[in-house]
C-alpha cells in the first residue's frame, strides 16, 4: 500500500545527492509508490497536542543540479502521514533536542525513524561508552588533570567535540605536546559541555570502517581511508571510499550492540569501527548507504524500507 512519508531534513536544494544516505531513501519510497513531503526542522509546530509542518510533496531522481521538483508549501497535519524520516543532520544542540519531543507527540500509528526519544537518549559519542569492552579507551571530561592523567596512561591520543561531527575539530595530541594547553584553552572557551579524549589508534590509516546497520543487523560496510597527512577519515574531509568485508571481531561488535539498536527503535545506525574497536554510534543522520552500493554493496535503501514497512505491518 502506498504511504505519505514526511522527510525532516536539511535544505533539499544543497544536497549532495551522489552520497546523501536520505536521498536515497527518498529514492526507494519512490520507487515504492510512496508520496514524499519535505519539510525543515525549524516549521515543525505543536499546538494543543496537534504536530505540524510547512511542507512540500516532492518528486526526486537522480540527476545532480536537477534532483527535485517540488509543488507548493502547505500545512501538513504529520498525524496524517505514515512515516516520518528524521534526518537532519547534526548538529545535536537543544534544537535538534526540541524536534525529538515535538515529534514525539506524535501518536502511536506514525513511525518515526529513527524512534525521537531513542535519538534524544543515544548522543553519538555517549551511547557508545555503554559498551566499553568494544572501544579503545576514552575518557570523557573537561577537567584539565583527569585528562593529564589519561594521557600520562596512553600515550597519543586524540581530543574531539562530544557533540561534534563529519570530523570537524579533532585534534591528535602527542604525549609530550606544546599545543595541548593551547587546545585545551580553546576546548574549554569553545564547548559548555565534556569533550572527548580517546586513545590514538595508528590503524586509522588503513581505514575507519562505516558498518550500517538495519533493525539491528549489520547489511553493509565500507573503508574510509584518510587523506595523506590526515587523521580523519570522514569522507567530507577527503578520505577515499573502499570495498571492504566485515572482519570476526567487527561481526562481533555488530551482534553485541544490535539487539540494543533494535530495541530503541533505531532502525538506521551507522557505526565507526578502527582495527576492531568500536568508536561511534551514529543515530541522528547516518551516512554511507550510497558510498557502499559506489563501490559494490547491496543497497541498503532497500533494506532500510523493507524494515520499515515491517514495522508498520507489526502495529496493524
Amino acid at each position: 500500500m502506498p504511504l505519505a512519508v514526511a522527510v525532516q531534513m536539511d535544505p533539499i536544494e544543497s544536497l549532495n545527492v551522489a552520497g546523501d544516505t536520505t536521498f536515497a531513501l527518498m529514492l526507494e519510497a519512490q520507487a515504492r509508490g510512496h508520496r514524499l513531503f519535505y519539510y525543515r526542522p525549524e516549521s515543525l509546530s505543536l499546538r494543543e497536542g496537534v504536530v505540524t509542518a510547512r511542507a512540500r510533496e516532492v518528486e526526486v531522481r537522480d540527476a545532480p543540479g536537477d534532483h527535485f521538483s517540488q509543488k507548493a508549501a502547505r500545512t501538513l497535519d504529520l498525524s496524517d502521514v505514515d512515516v516520518v524520516l528524521l534526518r537532519q543532520d547534526p548538529p545535536f544542540d537543544l534544537a535538534y533536542i526540541t524536534t525529538t519531543h515535538l515529534l514525539e507527540a506524535l501518536p502511536p500509528h506514525v513511525l518515526v525513524v529513527n524512534d525521537p526519544a531513542s535519538v534524544r537518549d543515544a548522543p553519538e559519542k555517549l551511547f557508545v561508552m555503554k559498551f566499553p569492552e568494544l572501544m579503545p579507551k576514552t575518557l570523557i571530561s573537561r577537567d584539565r588533570k583527569a585528562i593529564e592523567a589519561f594521557r600520562d596512561a596512553h600515550g597519543e591520543v586524540v581530543m574531539k567535540p562530544l557533540f561534534g561531527h563529519g570530523g570537524a575539530a579533532v585534534f591528535k595530541v602527542a604525549p609530550k605536546d606544546p599545543n595541548f594547553g593551547s587546545l585545551y584553552d580553546l576546548f574549554a572557551a569553545t564547548f559548555r559541555e565534556p569533550w572527548v579524549t580517546q586513545q590514538f589508534l595508528p590503524a586509522v590509516s588503513r581505514g575507519d570502517k562505516r558498518i550500517i546497520l538495519i533493525d539491528g543487523l549489520a547489511l553493509g560496510a565500507v573503508n574510509r581511508v584518510p587523506a595523506e597527512n590526515d587523521i580523519r577519515s570522514n569522507m567530507v574531509r577527503g578520505g577515499a571510499a573502499l570495498a571492504t568485508e566485515l572482519t570476526g571481531r567487527e561481526r562481533e561488535i555488530c551482534a553485541t550492540i544490535g539487539p540494543e539498536l533494535k530495541s530503541r527503535g533505531l532502525v538506521i545506525v551507522g557505526i565507526d569501527v578502527i582495527d576492531g574497536f568500536l568508536t561511534e554510534i551514529n543515530v541522528t543522520s547516518p551516512t554511507g548507504v550510497r558510498a557502499i552500493r559506489r563501490v559494490g554493496g547491496p543497497d541498503l535503501a532497500v533494506a532500510a524500507w523493507d524494515a520499515i514497512e515491517a514495522r508498520l505491518r507489526a502495529r496493524g
